[in-house]
C-alpha cells in the first residue's frame, strides 16, 4: 500500500503537484497531455476521485482533488494516471527508464477564499508561462469544463464544487469573473501552492499541524504576507512577499511528500 496513506486526512481539498523525471518536458506534446486526462477520467470512473480542477502542462501537472474517506481513492488515482501515462509515453518512444519523479507533493488547501486562489492559481499556469493568453485557450485544463461543461466525459465535479464555494448562482458566470480578476492583474506565481503542507487560516493551518502529529514535527505555521493567510512550512531564510522565501520542503527526504508506486 502507497505510505501516502499515513498521511491523508479525510474530507479536505488536496492540490497535488507531480514533477516530469528531472524536469524533463515529457509532456510537451498534445497527445500526452490528452492521455494524462484520458487516464484522469478513468480514475474518475474506476475509483470516484472527485476532480476540482487540473492543467496539464509541458513538464508537470496540476490536480485539485476532494478526499473521500476512503484512503486509497487519491493514491490509487495517482498511481493509476501516472503509471499508465507513463507507460503509453515509453511504449511509442521505446524508451526506458522513469517518467515521472518518485513523488507527488499534497498540500491541503482550506475551504475559503483560499479554494478559490488555488483554483485559479491552477488555470493560471500556462498564462503565467506566456504559452497563452487566457486559460480558456489551454485545452489541457479544468477551466473549460468549469466554464461550459461539456455532456460526455466530465472530470470536473461541478456540484461538489459549487458546495464547496457555497455559490447558489451560475458557476460558470462568477468563476470566469475570478478569472478574468486574475488575468488582469496578472498574478505572479505564488510557490506557496506547491511548497507547503497546508494553506489557509490560521485555524485551518494549526489544525493540519496537530492531525499531522508528529509528521509535522519541525514544519511550523507562518504568515503569509498581509493577507490573512497562513502555511505550514519548514523554516524558511527570507519571507519576502505572499508565499515568498527560500524554502526546504521540496528536499527528497521530505515524509510529507505522497508515494506514487509505478506498478499497477
Amino acid at each position: 500500500m502507497p505510505r501516502a496513506n499515513r498521511y491523508f486526512l479525510p474530507d479536505h481539498v488536496w492540490h497535488i503537484t507531480h514533477r516530469c523525471h528531472k524536469k524533463e518536458f515529457l509532456l510537451k506534446f498534445a497527445k500526452d497531455r490528452s492521455t494524462w486526462i484520458k487516464w484522469l477520467f478513468e480514475a474518475k470512473k474506476r475509483y470516484g476521485l472527485q476532480v476540482l480542477n487540473y492543467t496539464v502542462t509541458s513538464n508537470h501537472i496540476h490536480l485539485l482533488v476532494h478526499g473521500h474517506e476512503d484512503k486509497d481513492v487519491i493514491p490509487r488515482s495517482l498511481q493509476l494516471v501516472a503509471g499508465r501515462t507513463g507507460q503509453e509515453y515509453n511504449q511509442r518512444k521505446k524508451r526506458k527508464g522513469a517518467f515521472w519523479e518518485d513523488r507527488y507533493h499534497a498540500t491541503a488547501v482550506d475551504v475559503d477564499e483560499h479554494l478559490v486562489r488555488c483554483l485559479v492559481y491552477i488555470d493560471m499556469n500556462m498564462v503565467r508561462a506566456r504559452v497563452v493568453k487566457h486559460p480558456k485557450e489551454w485545452s489541457h485544463g479544468g477551466y473549460p469544463e468549469i466554464v461550459k461543461p461539456q455532456q460526455r466525459y466530465r472530470i470536473i465535479s461541478r456540484d461538489l464544487l459549487k458546495r464547496l464555494l457555497d455559490i447558489d448562482d451560475d458557476l460558470s458566470k462568477v468563476y470566469s469573473g475570478w478569472v478574468q480578476a486574475a488575468v488582469d492583474e496578472r498574478t505572479p506565481r505564488q510557490p506557496g501552492w506547491t511548497e507547503s503542507v497546508a494553506v489557509g487560516c490560521k485555524v485551518f493551518v494549526e489544525k493540519i499541524k496537530e492531525l499531522l502529529g508528529g509528521k509535522a514535527c519541525g514544519r511550523r505555521v507562518h504568515e503569509v504576507g498581509k493577507t490573512g493567510s497562513y502555511a505550514l512550512k519548514e523554516p524558511v531564510s527570507a519571507y519576502n512577499d505572499v508565499f515568498g522565501g527560500e524554502m526546504g520542503l521540496l528536499r527528497s527526504e521530505n515524509r510529507l511528500f505522497w508515494d506514487i508506486y509505478p506498478d499497477i
